[in-house]
């Protein structure tokens, strides 16, 4: 019997979608997702919690005007914003939880990569998704196993849509993914019909396409990382429309006026077949990668590669010894975070997508140290990058304004586009003042890597969340928060009811 089903190009992929959603949550079509899926999955919800909740106690902008936003619409039939446990419009909860969520850059990405079915579109995405599960399960009693198994079934969907359609070729943002699958998702947890799924898939796709307009410019604005945030909560409402009737247009895959067949013509089939798993270990979330610490996923090959030479050459750690640093890289990483328009970043969203204040702030924090610890995990935890090296006064420091300078940023050309999105394709050599340079090599599965087998990513990530945590809730009560939040498949309805009902800490002064 097989793991997966597949919605063919010639059927209505909408109302496929919309059944298996359905049929995935009631257990029908298999043994369901393994061990590891879930362990996976909690990993991924927690990382995302702690960052949404540091985002908030260090008072950024959107999270903290969503939130509040939120709090103005309560309801006592729908969901929790962190830090409390009063219920608001449940896409008031979503919005607010998913934009705090996203702030940071710092939770898991996707490559859109199947090369088992030839299925390598490369599109991005994240999991900024899980508060539609979370507040869905608080909507309906559900259970902290039903919810995680929720999350599967949402990073299911988007992930594989990310391997066969590329939005960002067409200039349109990656979150519209992520917004189908979390109508599909809330409907089939809300008691959804297969056909109320469908119009609300419909709607979202219909009425609601996000451009990539939103990460272009020379600073970027807090559009660009509330926009999962804003294409959830239209999906959720689209979803609740449909659950009160509302009809949305049919088979939007096949409709040849909708985004699909507009950027990739057909004679009347949608572009691609998509395969989407209910049993077993191969799920999109096990192809997901982990950020260790803040910084835009398309760099982490690079920051792997200068802890590589720095673990080796200790001379390189002389504030005075570096003459020249040149970093190559594939496209899309070349055009993005190599933008032209990234090399003076002047405000946090702009620098956590530019590689050379990246890197530079990673090499500053290594010289400060001045000398490493033994061994690539502990180097990780040492110099991982926390939301206070994207301050005002960490962007304009002189130290890594001079190191900004003296990198050179290239394309690696063909060879390194064909590496990725298998790996992150990255190399970088650094030239002393007297002309030695020194080579990391080619750098294709950094750590945090779904494919890295070397670094200890558990070790790591226990210290990211230690950070984040005790950032997010007050001094000494990080460990239960972290552990409650870990413990969410053990949960009861109750326990899903409270899971965001603790306090958040407020660092003022963080900008």
């Amino acid at each position: 019997m097989s793991n997966a089903v597949t919605l063919a190009r010639d059927t209505n992929q909408a109302l496929g979608i919309g059944q298996f959603a359905i049929d995935f949550l009631a257990g029908t079509l298999g043994s369901g997702p393994s061990q590891a899926v879930i362990e996976r999955t909690r990993l991924f919800h927690t990382d995302s919690v702690l960052c949404g909740i540091s985002a908030l106690a260090l008072h950024t902008n959107a999270p903290t005007i969503l939130r509040n936003e939120a709090l103005e619409y309560p309801d006592q039939r729908g969901a929790s914003v962190f830090g409390s446990r009063a219920k608001v419009k449940a896409e008031k909860a979503i919005l607010a939880n998913s934009s705090a969520v996203r702030e940071w850059d710092s939770n898991g990405t996707n490559f859109g990569y199947n090369p088992s079915l030839g299925h390598t579109a490369g599109e991005f995405g994240h999991n900024d998704f899980y508060p539609v599960v979370i507040a869905a399960c608080q909507q309906t009693g559900r259970d902290g196993a039903t919810a995680l198994n929720a999350m599967v079934l949402l990073d299911e969907i988007r992930g594989r849509l990310a391997e066969v359609f590329s939005l960002k070729t067409y200039k349109i943002d990656h979150v519209v993914h992520g917004a189908i699958a979390s109508a599909a998702v809330y409907g089939a947890l809300m008691g959804a019909t297969a056909e109320q799924i469908e119009s609300a898939i419909g709607m979202t796709v219909a009425h609601y396409i996000p451009w990539r307009a939103i990460r272009a410019g020379k600073q970027l604005s807090d559009s660009k990382g509330a926009s999962a945030a804003i294409s959830t909560e239209a999906a959720v409402l689209s979803m609740k429309r449909a659950l009160n009737g509302f009809i949305g247009p049919k088979d939007i895959f096949r409709n040849p006026e909708a985004v699909f067949r507009q950027f990739e013509p057909t004679k009347g089939d949608s572009p691609f077949d998509l395969v989407l798993s209910h049993s077993g270990d191969d799920f999109a979330v096990m192809g997901m990668h982990f950020k260790l610490g803040l910084y835009e996923h398309q760099s982490a090959g690079a920051l792997q590669g200068l802890i590589n030479l720095l673990s080796q050459n200790a001379a390189l750690l002389e504030a005075d010894g570096i003459g020249k640093i040149t970093i190559r890289a594939y496209e899309p990483a070349f055009g993005i975070i190599g933008d032209p328009a990234k090399r003076d970043p002047r405000t946090r969203q702009s620098a956590d997508h530019s590689m050379v204040y990246i890197v530079s702030t990673m090499l500053r924090k290594a010289m400060e140290l001045g000398e490493l610890p033994t061994g690539n995990d502990d180097v990780w935890k040492a110099l991982m990058l926390s939301p206070y090296d994207y301050s005002q006064d960490a962007i304009l420091n002189a130290t890594t304004r001079e190191l900004m300078a003296k990198i050179e940023f290239e394309h690696g050309g063909a060879d390194y586009d064909a590496k990725y999105p298998d790996g992150i394709p990255t190399s970088m050599v650094i030239t002393d003042v007297d002309g030695q340079s020194f080579d990391s090599g080619l750098v294709m599965y950094p750590s945090g890597h779904a494919r890295n087998t070397s670094a200890d990513l558990a070790g790591i990530l226990k210290h990211k969340f230690s950070l984040l945590g005790g950032l997010g809730v007050p001094s000494g009560s990080e460990a239960a928060t972290i552990s409650r939040l870990e413990n969410l498949g053990g949960l009861g309805a109750d326990g899903v009811l409270g899971l965001y009902d603790f306090e958040i800490a407020s660092k003022p002064g963080y900008e």
